[in-house]
Protein backbone atom coordinates (compact mmCIF):
# COMPACT_ATOMS: atom_id res chain seq x y z
CA UNK A 1 0.00 0.00 0.00
CA UNK A 2 1.46 3.52 -0.57
CA UNK A 3 0.82 5.18 2.95
CA UNK A 4 1.79 8.58 1.85
CA UNK A 5 -0.54 8.64 -0.74
CA UNK A 6 -3.03 7.52 1.51
CA UNK A 7 -2.50 9.99 4.13
CA UNK A 8 -1.45 12.78 1.88
CA UNK A 9 1.83 13.34 3.38
CA UNK A 10 5.66 14.09 1.78
CA UNK A 11 8.81 14.46 4.00
CA UNK A 12 9.95 17.94 2.74
CA UNK A 13 13.44 17.16 4.06
CA UNK A 14 14.70 20.78 3.53
CA UNK A 15 12.19 21.95 5.84
CA UNK A 16 12.44 19.68 8.33
CA UNK A 17 16.22 20.67 8.21
CA UNK A 18 15.41 24.57 8.81
CA UNK A 19 13.05 23.43 11.56
CA UNK A 20 15.36 20.90 13.29
CA UNK A 21 18.41 23.84 13.40
CA UNK A 22 16.08 26.03 14.91
CA UNK A 23 15.29 23.93 18.00
CA UNK A 24 19.08 22.90 18.22
CA UNK A 25 19.70 26.82 18.66
CA UNK A 26 16.96 27.43 21.04
CA UNK A 27 17.47 24.12 23.72
CA UNK A 28 19.06 26.80 26.02
CA UNK A 29 15.89 28.70 25.97
CA UNK A 30 13.69 25.58 26.59
CA UNK A 31 15.83 24.16 29.15
CA UNK A 32 14.06 24.80 32.78
CA UNK A 33 13.25 22.80 36.13
CA UNK A 34 9.87 22.56 34.83
CA UNK A 35 10.53 20.78 31.37
CA UNK A 36 13.51 18.88 32.94
CA UNK A 37 10.80 17.08 35.05
CA UNK A 38 8.14 17.07 32.72
CA UNK A 39 10.57 14.88 30.68
CA UNK A 40 11.92 12.51 33.98
CA UNK A 41 7.86 12.17 34.06
CA UNK A 42 8.02 10.91 31.01
CA UNK A 43 10.67 8.43 31.23
CA UNK A 44 10.58 4.56 30.53
CA UNK A 45 13.29 3.37 32.65
CA UNK A 46 14.64 0.91 30.81
CA UNK A 47 17.23 -1.94 31.61
CA UNK A 48 17.42 -4.40 28.97
CA UNK A 49 20.43 -6.32 29.26
CA UNK A 50 21.63 -10.20 28.84
CA UNK A 51 22.84 -10.16 32.36
CA UNK A 52 19.76 -8.44 33.72
CA UNK A 53 18.24 -10.71 36.96
CA UNK A 54 15.94 -10.91 38.87
CA UNK A 55 17.57 -9.64 41.73
CA UNK A 56 19.18 -6.53 39.43
CA UNK A 57 15.08 -5.68 37.96
CA UNK A 58 13.95 -5.96 41.86
CA UNK A 59 17.08 -3.38 42.97
CA UNK A 60 16.15 -0.84 39.72
CA UNK A 61 12.27 -0.93 41.15
CA UNK A 62 13.50 -0.19 45.06
CA UNK A 63 15.29 2.80 43.79
CA UNK A 64 12.03 4.08 41.82
CA UNK A 65 10.11 2.85 45.27
CA UNK A 66 12.63 4.86 47.44
CA UNK A 67 13.28 7.69 44.65
CA UNK A 68 10.80 10.03 46.33
CA UNK A 69 12.37 9.70 49.91
CA UNK A 70 15.70 11.63 48.28
CA UNK A 71 13.79 13.76 45.56
CA UNK A 72 10.13 14.48 46.90
CA UNK A 73 9.84 17.31 44.38
CA UNK A 74 10.27 15.25 41.52
CA UNK A 75 7.72 13.40 39.64
CA UNK A 76 8.34 9.15 39.36
CA UNK A 77 9.38 8.07 35.80
CA UNK A 78 6.31 6.52 33.84
CA UNK A 79 7.06 2.88 33.91
CA UNK A 80 9.97 0.49 34.30
CA UNK A 81 10.52 -1.38 30.85
CA UNK A 82 11.95 -5.13 30.98
CA UNK A 83 12.14 -7.93 29.06
CA UNK A 84 8.86 -9.81 29.32
CA UNK A 85 9.69 -12.61 31.63
CA UNK A 86 10.41 -9.87 34.17
CA UNK A 87 7.07 -8.70 34.13
CA UNK A 88 5.94 -10.32 37.22
CA UNK A 89 9.48 -9.31 39.09
CA UNK A 90 8.17 -5.99 38.88
CA UNK A 91 4.96 -6.04 39.70
CA UNK A 92 5.63 -7.76 42.72
CA UNK A 93 8.31 -5.47 44.20
CA UNK A 94 6.47 -2.16 42.81
CA UNK A 95 5.45 -0.41 45.75
CA UNK A 96 4.46 3.47 44.46
CA UNK A 97 2.49 4.31 40.81
CA UNK A 98 4.38 3.21 37.92
CA UNK A 99 3.83 1.29 35.10
CA UNK A 100 5.45 -2.05 34.16
CA UNK A 101 6.38 -1.88 30.01
CA UNK A 102 8.09 -5.06 28.50
CA UNK A 103 9.77 -5.26 25.34
CA UNK A 104 7.93 -8.53 23.75
CA UNK A 105 7.32 -10.53 20.54
CA UNK A 106 10.89 -11.48 20.05
CA UNK A 107 12.61 -8.36 20.52
CA UNK A 108 14.81 -6.69 19.32
CA UNK A 109 14.68 -8.68 15.79
CA UNK A 110 11.26 -9.81 15.71
CA UNK A 111 12.64 -12.73 13.88
CA UNK A 112 10.21 -15.45 14.91
CA UNK A 113 6.45 -17.59 14.15
CA UNK A 114 3.44 -15.28 14.41
CA UNK A 115 2.66 -17.89 17.27
CA UNK A 116 5.59 -17.47 19.10
CA UNK A 117 5.10 -13.67 19.48
CA UNK A 118 1.56 -14.06 20.22
CA UNK A 119 2.87 -16.53 23.23
CA UNK A 120 4.99 -13.98 24.76
CA UNK A 121 2.71 -11.32 24.64
CA UNK A 122 -0.17 -12.95 26.26
CA UNK A 123 2.26 -14.50 29.01
CA UNK A 124 3.72 -10.73 29.48
CA UNK A 125 0.15 -9.11 30.11
CA UNK A 126 -0.96 -12.26 32.12
CA UNK A 127 1.74 -11.64 34.41
CA UNK A 128 1.33 -7.85 35.09
CA UNK A 129 2.77 -5.80 31.80
CA UNK A 130 0.53 -2.42 31.42
CA UNK A 131 2.70 -1.56 28.46
CA UNK A 132 3.81 -3.78 25.46
CA UNK A 133 6.73 -2.86 23.45
CA UNK A 134 7.14 -4.84 19.89
CA UNK A 135 9.21 -4.26 16.82
CA UNK A 136 7.84 -3.85 13.42
CA UNK A 137 8.46 -7.26 10.99
CA UNK A 138 11.01 -5.72 8.89
CA UNK A 139 11.58 -9.07 7.61
CA UNK A 140 7.90 -7.99 6.10
CA UNK A 141 7.90 -5.12 5.75
CA UNK A 142 11.02 -4.45 3.39
CA UNK A 143 10.32 -7.01 1.14
CA UNK A 144 7.32 -4.56 0.65
CA UNK A 145 4.59 -7.18 2.27
CA UNK A 146 2.91 -4.44 4.30
CA UNK A 147 -0.23 -6.22 4.73
CA UNK A 148 1.93 -9.26 6.50
CA UNK A 149 3.65 -6.60 8.50
CA UNK A 150 0.29 -4.98 9.63
CA UNK A 151 -1.32 -8.29 10.25
CA UNK A 152 1.45 -9.38 12.53
CA UNK A 153 0.42 -5.68 14.85
CA UNK A 154 -3.52 -6.40 14.17
CA UNK A 155 -2.99 -9.90 15.59
CA UNK A 156 -0.66 -8.70 18.50
CA UNK A 157 -3.53 -5.92 19.28
CA UNK A 158 -5.85 -8.32 19.86
CA UNK A 159 -3.95 -10.63 21.45
CA UNK A 160 -2.68 -8.11 24.32
CA UNK A 161 -6.29 -6.70 24.42
CA UNK A 162 -8.28 -10.01 25.26
CA UNK A 163 -6.38 -11.17 28.01
CA UNK A 164 -6.16 -7.35 29.57
CA UNK A 165 -10.05 -7.72 28.82
CA UNK A 166 -10.22 -10.77 31.12
CA UNK A 167 -8.10 -8.91 34.30
CA UNK A 168 -10.71 -5.91 34.16
CA UNK A 169 -8.24 -4.08 32.65
CA UNK A 170 -6.55 -2.14 29.14
CA UNK A 171 -2.85 -1.97 28.16
CA UNK A 172 -1.14 -0.19 25.64
CA UNK A 173 0.81 -1.10 22.54
CA UNK A 174 4.09 0.59 21.28
CA UNK A 175 5.45 -0.24 17.55
CA UNK A 176 9.27 0.30 17.45
CA UNK A 177 9.60 0.77 13.71
CA UNK A 178 13.73 0.57 14.40
CA UNK A 179 14.31 3.55 12.56
CA UNK A 180 17.81 3.09 11.73
CA UNK A 181 17.51 0.19 9.28
CA UNK A 182 14.87 2.26 7.06
CA UNK A 183 16.95 3.71 4.27
CA UNK A 184 14.94 6.88 3.54
CA UNK A 185 12.82 9.54 5.44
CA UNK A 186 9.54 7.80 3.01
CA UNK A 187 10.03 4.51 4.61
CA UNK A 188 10.28 5.96 8.02
CA UNK A 189 6.73 7.79 7.11
CA UNK A 190 5.32 4.41 5.77
CA UNK A 191 6.05 2.93 8.56
CA UNK A 192 4.77 4.96 10.78
CA UNK A 193 1.35 4.79 9.24
CA UNK A 194 1.22 1.39 8.61
CA UNK A 195 1.90 0.94 12.39
CA UNK A 196 -0.89 3.56 13.61
CA UNK A 197 -3.38 2.00 11.20
CA UNK A 198 -2.92 -1.76 12.26
CA UNK A 199 -3.49 -0.17 15.75
CA UNK A 200 -0.58 1.24 17.93
CA UNK A 201 -0.78 3.65 20.51
CA UNK A 202 2.51 5.23 20.32
CA UNK A 203 4.91 4.49 17.55
CA UNK A 204 9.09 4.15 18.52
CA UNK A 205 11.99 4.74 16.97
CA UNK A 206 14.36 2.45 18.24
CA UNK A 207 15.40 -1.43 20.10
CA UNK A 208 18.71 0.40 21.11
CA UNK A 209 19.75 -2.62 19.67
CA UNK A 210 21.51 -1.60 15.92
CA UNK A 211 24.18 0.62 15.16
CA UNK A 212 21.79 3.69 14.35
CA UNK A 213 18.84 4.29 17.15
CA UNK A 214 16.63 7.46 18.26
CA UNK A 215 17.58 10.77 15.26
CA UNK A 216 15.60 14.10 15.60
CA UNK A 217 15.36 13.61 11.60
CA UNK A 218 13.54 10.40 11.76
CA UNK A 219 11.82 11.69 15.50
CA UNK A 220 10.70 14.87 13.01
CA UNK A 221 9.18 12.49 10.44
CA UNK A 222 7.36 10.15 12.76
CA UNK A 223 5.70 13.12 14.38
CA UNK A 224 4.54 15.14 11.47
CA UNK A 225 3.30 11.51 10.50
CA UNK A 226 1.62 11.35 13.52
CA UNK A 227 -0.22 15.34 13.11
CA UNK A 228 -1.29 14.20 9.75
CA UNK A 229 -2.91 10.92 10.76
CA UNK A 230 -4.74 12.61 13.38
CA UNK A 231 -5.93 15.15 10.96
CA UNK A 232 -7.38 12.29 8.73
CA UNK A 233 -8.46 9.82 11.63
CA UNK A 234 -8.70 11.74 14.61
CA UNK A 235 -7.32 9.21 16.63
CA UNK A 236 -4.30 10.60 18.80
CA UNK A 237 -0.97 8.40 18.72
CA UNK A 238 1.88 8.90 20.87
CA UNK A 239 5.51 9.28 20.41
CA UNK A 240 8.48 7.06 22.11
CA UNK A 241 11.92 8.00 20.97
CA UNK A 242 14.40 5.43 22.29
CA UNK A 243 18.02 4.13 22.05
CA UNK A 244 21.06 6.42 22.28
CA UNK A 245 19.53 9.27 24.57
CA UNK A 246 21.79 9.50 27.27
CA UNK A 247 21.82 13.57 28.29
CA UNK A 248 19.48 16.07 29.77
CA UNK A 249 20.12 18.11 26.45
CA UNK A 250 18.59 15.06 24.08
CA UNK A 251 15.71 14.66 25.81
CA UNK A 252 15.27 18.90 25.66
CA UNK A 253 15.55 18.28 21.72
CA UNK A 254 12.91 15.37 21.60
CA UNK A 255 10.97 17.20 24.01
CA UNK A 256 11.23 20.37 21.64
CA UNK A 257 10.77 18.58 18.36
CA UNK A 258 7.21 16.98 19.65
CA UNK A 259 6.51 20.40 20.87
CA UNK A 260 6.78 22.11 17.88
CA UNK A 261 5.09 19.79 15.59
CA UNK A 262 2.54 18.35 18.32
CA UNK A 263 1.83 20.60 20.09
CA UNK A 264 1.07 20.75 24.37
CA UNK A 265 -1.70 18.37 24.34
CA UNK A 266 1.23 15.35 23.72
CA UNK A 267 3.65 16.96 25.99
CA UNK A 268 2.58 14.40 28.72
CA UNK A 269 3.39 10.34 29.51
CA UNK A 270 0.06 9.40 27.69
CA UNK A 271 1.17 10.78 24.61
CA UNK A 272 5.22 11.11 24.87
CA UNK A 273 7.60 9.06 26.13
CA UNK A 274 11.55 8.30 26.21
CA UNK A 275 13.06 5.21 26.03
CA UNK A 276 15.69 5.65 28.28
CA UNK A 277 18.72 3.75 30.55
CA UNK A 278 21.03 6.81 31.58
CA UNK A 279 19.70 10.44 31.02
CA UNK A 280 17.98 9.88 34.38
CA UNK A 281 21.11 11.05 36.63
CA UNK A 282 21.93 13.75 33.36
CA UNK A 283 18.51 15.13 34.07
CA UNK A 284 18.48 15.07 37.80
CA UNK A 285 21.98 16.31 37.42
CA UNK A 286 21.15 19.65 35.38
CA UNK A 287 18.64 20.67 37.89
CA UNK A 288 20.11 19.57 41.05
CA UNK A 289 23.53 21.22 39.79
CA UNK A 290 25.71 18.53 40.47
CA UNK A 291 26.46 15.19 39.51
CA UNK A 292 23.71 13.01 40.51
CA UNK A 293 23.90 9.14 40.20
CA UNK A 294 21.20 7.90 42.05
CA UNK A 295 19.72 5.37 38.82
Amino acid sequence: MDYLKKYGYAPDMDAIGRALEIIASNLDKVASEKVYKDCFSMMDLTTLKTNDTPASVEKLVGKVNSFRESYPEWPLPASVCVYPNFASTVREARKCDFNITVVSACFPSSQSFLEVKLKECEMAVEQGADEVDIVLALNSFLAGDHEKASEEIRKVRECIDAVAARQGRSVHLKVILETGLLRTPELVAAASFLAMEAGADFIKTSTGKVDVNATPVAAYVMCECIARYMEVTGRKVGFKPAGGISSAADALCYYSIVSSVLGKEWLNKEYFRFGVSRVANSILSAVEQKTVSYY
